[in-house]
């Protein structure tokens, strides 16, 4: 499921980038270019796309053990 999420937010990365770039006219030929609102709806798109990797990500990644909480009395060895 967290891959799911991954891909997910890059797809609205890459939505973002092109909505954005129809916005501000750099891609021409669409009813959204040169159209700002366009801009401002690509750059939410892309924040959310980072927003659900980050998140996807920080899921994915194992719990770190606290070392406090984690020790283990072991008998020393001597060399």
């Amino acid at each position: 499921m967290r891959w799911l999420t991954g891909i997910l937010g890059i797809l609205l990365l890459l939505v973002g980038v092109g909505w954005v770039l129809q916005g501000i006219n750099v891609l021409p030929g669409s009813f959204m270019s040169g159209q700002p609102e366009w801009a401002v709806a690509g750059g939410l798109a892309f924040l959310a796309g980072l927003w659900i990797m980050r998140r996807s990500r920080r899921a994915a990644s194992p719990a770190q053990p606290s070392q406090a909480s984690d020790t283990v009395d072991t008998p020393d060895r001597e060399r």
